[in-house]
């Protein structure tokens, strides 16, 4: 899981810095992997040589709104929902969150390690038929 604690100014110019939390769990991971034509890691190795910006962002939107979630006041969950991460991209912190990920060198690197941790390790191979 991250936590990412974002500054931002809001669209009423007030200065805010508020926390948010980025989580993919194994499930969800193995689901990535096997609708995944090649699989996961596969596809970011491929991303990575080719350069291709639209796929690149296309990546980044789609890793950043799976992850997106609130906590639970008892911390218990990680909350998701479709309605929660399209809100978030409606903000100013959603635009810093994705400008640093394209532009800060180190960001994506950092921000793929701690929402998808060891993708090897993390999403077991597929049993053969």
């Amino acid at each position: 899981m991250l936590k990412k604690t974002i500054k931002y100014e809001d669209y009423n110019g007030v200065e805010r810095e508020e926390d948010f939390y980025f989580n993919l769990t194994q499930s969800e991971l193995m689901e990535m992997e096997m609708t995944t034509e090649g699989g996961l890691k596969n596809k970011l190795e491929r991303i990575a040589k080719k350069l291709d910006g639209p796929e690149i962002m296309k990546f980044f939107k789609e890793i950043i709104l799976k992850s997106y979630c609130t906590m639970s006041a008892d911390g218990r969950r990680l909350i998701k929902s479709k309605e929660a991460a399209e809100e978030f991209t409606q903000t100013p912190a959603y635009d810093k969150l994705f400008m640093e990920l394209l532009t800060v060198e180190g960001a994506t690197d950092d921000f793929i390690k701690k929402v998808l941790p060891k993708i090897q390790e993390s999403v077991p191979a597929p049993p053969a038929n």
